[in-house]
């Protein structure tokens, strides 16, 4: 039985010129509904997945995005609109705060796909990454069906561009001081490849220090003058880097080896570049450019595909990589050239969630800003989806995590305090200060907090601030003298803040995401992953299940059979009524290859598409809940 597609409700609309979109007026159109929070790593990568969908289909196909937020701060309007800019979203978008059409399309994770037919019925259903290959399968087919049926209507979809601002910085992300001596002037503009050299800007000059600064809306990397505001060279550029987001500067005896100064995590490309200040070199130096998939790997790095770098830093002689697209962290080992550097995780087993102790079985949630502390003990993490400051140190038994602020993946909030109960919004960077104690850039409570390991308490240093993503510690002539600079990101600037103001006490309110609960049965309850291959695709049996779901819960008493790592699509769990509520956390992950067009077998050297997808669902026990959990990987 065909499903009529539900209205499309919520505050108001994005990239429509002002005019509202009703689903009469998408009739004749292949739609795809993108439901997406911007603070999600995950729905960054499917924003990237459909540009291409949209250019091969662009009179037939209409893409909208459904923003229907996990953090309070993503609510608001304003700061909607920035995102839409920064993450280059060219197509309408419904600002849905309330989770109306959330609700309505029956949506559990973010990302989410659906897939509405020129006759204004649901055909398809999809959670999480990979699907563009089995999406434009699927647009195909509905092109051809509906072209000979007569209903569908080809021409010009309901975008309308919006001005484009100019400031001379664009959603900068991380900011690093810069060495001061002398140096070749550096480029300006765009570098045309790897390994490119400088062609403009030749001739000497001594630097005066300053910041390198990721631009990152303007793909580029700046170096600025002492007073944050004088540029004095660009690099990179559209087409070298792509939303490039942390900075390293190498320590000397790693700069004399390599011949690289400044190390770009190249969050889009997925790689890792490197800057030859003297001549403005730029090259990759970890990353193949392909995001990673499979959330494991490790070895040669320029063979080795990466997720999303965010940040980096310097600690055990090692770069350290804040891998938000894996939820992890890495390390990358540098020879005297890219060809000898590698790469392998050091935390994290990509499950999302805050889950402390060894390392290798701890769980991070986009980690977002590194800063390795003064007494090189330990790296200082923003793990931003969990609102949290963590920790990774060495121990007798190996490398360890800790929590120090955070409660969960949503558990968010403005509250100063014990930090065992303070609570953070989405921060997204963090520097030891002078006397030890944390500074973290508060992101989504736009706020500088402080967190004192001697007291355990957190505290408040500045309020106001616009998005601010990264945070340094400027030196003065005097211990006194020294301040902050706050990277703002909306703000599109640089902003000092004294550090010799009192400490807030700030007691806000603590939140959560407000997405209702589902609910479900007590006792034995069968779990149920749907997976359709695209049309010419099918699991590849070939070599065993292809198939693998993990199952965890927080609290973990709340399951009592059924947690763990296994192959399939279906499990069936025994809950605990005793317990509640919980969040249920699932990942799947299924591997479907072309089959031969004539028998429809899996030939030998078949192309191979990997789908996965990470689930928190909160779950609340009630005594006429349904036994069965159905989640949709791919359901048509």
């Amino acid at each position: 039985m065909k499903l009529r597609a539900p209205e499309l409700t919520g505050r108001g609309w994005l990239n429509t010129g002002g005019a509202d979109i009703t689903l009469t007026s998408l009739r004749g159109k292949v739609v795809v509904l993108d439901f997406w929070t911007f603070c999600c790593v995950n729905c960054l990568h499917v924003l990237d997945e459909l540009r291409p969908l949209e250019e091969k289909y662009g009179d037939q196909l209409v893409l909208i995005g459904v923003h229907s937020p996990k953090f309070e701060h993503e609510a608001d309007r304003d700061a909607l609109e920035a995102a839409v800019e920064r993450y280059a979203v060219h197509h309408p978008v419904l600002d849905d705060p309330d989770l109306t059409t959330w609700q309505a399309y029956a949506a559990r994770a973010w990302p989410t796909l659906v897939v509405l037919d020129p006759e204004g019925y649901i055909v398809a259903s999809m959670s999480g990454e990979g699907h563009a290959h089995g999406l434009s399968v699927l647009i195909d087919d509905l092109v051809a069906e509906h072209t000979t049926k007569g209903t569908l209507r080809r021409g010009d979809g309901p975008y309308v561009a919006p001005p484009a601002p100019e400031t001379s910085l664009r959603f900068p992300g991380k900011v690093i001081t810069a060495p001061a001596r002398p140096v070749q002037a550096q480029p300006t503009g765009r570098q045309s490849a790897d390994d490119a050299a400088a062609s403009a800007g030749a001739g000497e000059h001594l630097t005066s220090g300053g910041f390198f600064v990721s631009d990152t809306a303007h793909h580029q990397v700046v170096h600025l003058a002492e007073d944050g505001e004088t540029e004095l060279a660009r690099y990179g550029g559209p087409g070298v880097f792509n939303e490039p987001q942390g900075l390293l500067l190498l320590p000397e005896e790693a700069r004399a080896r390599t011949g690289d100064d400044l190390l770009v995590a190249d969050s889009v490309n997925h790689e890792i570049k490197a800057i030859r200040v003297s001549d403005g070199r730029i090259r990759t130096v970890a990353g193949t450019g392909e995001q990673l998939r499979e959330r494991d790997g490790g070895g040669p790095a320029l063979r080795q595909a990466l997720s999303t770098p965010w940040d980096l830093a310097w600690w055990h002689d090692r770069v350290i990589i804040a891998m938000a697209g894996t939820h992890q962290l890495w390390a990358l080992h540098l020879g005297e050239s890219p060809e000898l550097n590698t790469v392998a995780v050091l935390a994290g087993t990509s499950n999302e969630g805050i889950r402390d102790g060894a390392a290798h079985d701890a769980w991070f949630a986009q980690p977002s800003g590194l800063a390795t502390s003064a007494d090189g003990s330990h790296v200082w993490v923003a793990d931003s989806e969990t609102s949290a400051l963590r920790s990774l140190s060495v121990s007798d038994e190996g490398f360890e995590v800790t929590t120090h602020v955070g409660q969960g993946l949503f558990d968010f909030g403005h509250v100063d305090g014990a930090a065992d109960a303070a609570l953070l919004q989405h921060p997204l960077g963090v520097r030891e200060l002078p006397d030890g104690s944390v500074a973290v850039a508060d992101t989504y409570n736009g706020a500088i907090r402080r967190f004192d390991p001697s007291s355990g308490e957190v505290t408040t240093l500045a309020t106001g601030l616009a998005e601010p993503s990264d945070v340094i510690v400027v030196p003065g002539e005097m211990d006194d003298d020294a301040h902050l600079l706050v990277v703002e990101s909306n703000a599109h600037r640089l902003t000092p803040v004294a550090l010799t103001a009192e400490a807030q006490r700030i007691e806000g309110d603590a939140q959560q995401t407000q997405r209702p609960p589902s609910e479900i049965a007590s006792g034995a309850v069968e779990l149920v992953v749907t997976f359709t291959p695209p049309a010419g695709q099918k699991l590849d049996h070939r070599y065993g299940d292809p198939t693998m779901l993990q199952v965890s819960s927080s609290p973990e008493a709340f399951l009592r059979d059924g947690a763990g790592k296994q192959q399939g699509l279906t499990r069936t769990l025994t809950i605990d009524e005793s317990v509640g509520s919980a969040i249920l956390h699932v990942s799947v992950r299924a591997a479907a290859c072309d089959g031969d067009p004539d028998t429809g077998e899996v030939p030998e050297h078949a192309a191979c598409h990997l789908y996965q997808q990470d689930w928190g669902i909160p779950l609340v026990i009630t005594g006429d809940g349904p036994r069965t959990l159905t989640l949709d990987l791919r359901g048509v």
